[in-house]
């Protein structure tokens, strides 16, 4: 089990682990050694509870898929089993990050006090710039 919070967590059975050869230079290793890893997660077929696979899904993220399936490529270090523990951090990262409830924005206005300051100096600094000119005798 992957927690995410007190009350959410994933089974590891949700999650699907590919190793894949990773990009970039770096000379042999790189090229006959799998240590890039592919994670996939179903965000509809999840024990998810029906309000985070609601946020989910409306993310505009790139790396959930029309089909509703998460994908996360890492390839930061040269082992499998530390990308495998990268891939999981980001995917709790991401689902914790729809977890928080967001505050409500209340729209407000600037105060005429800080409208009047505003203009203030503006008038102030175009005159000053506008003693920068040639002067007409």
């Amino acid at each position: 089990m992957i927690y995410i919070n007190p009350q959410c967590s994933i089974a590891e059975t949700e999650i699907v682990f590919s190793a894949i050869r990773a990009q970039g230079a770096g000379g042999q290793n790189v090229n006959k050694v799998s240590s890039a890893i592919h994670l996939r997660f179903d965000i509809t077929a999840s024990s998810l509870p029906e309000v985070y696979k609601q946020r989910l899904l409306s993310l505009n993220d790139q790396r959930i898929n029309k089909d509703g399936i998460i994908i996360i490529k890492a390839q930061q270090f040269r082992t499998q089993e530390k990308n495998r523990a990268n891939s999981l951090q980001r995917l709790c990262d991401l689902i914790s990050g729809i977890t928080v409830e967001r505050k409500r924005r209340r729209p407000t206005k600037p105060s005429k006090r800080s409208q009047k300051k505003r203009m203030d100096s503006k008038t102030r600094r175009g005159k000053i710039k506008s003693l920068r000119g040639k002067s007409i005798d």
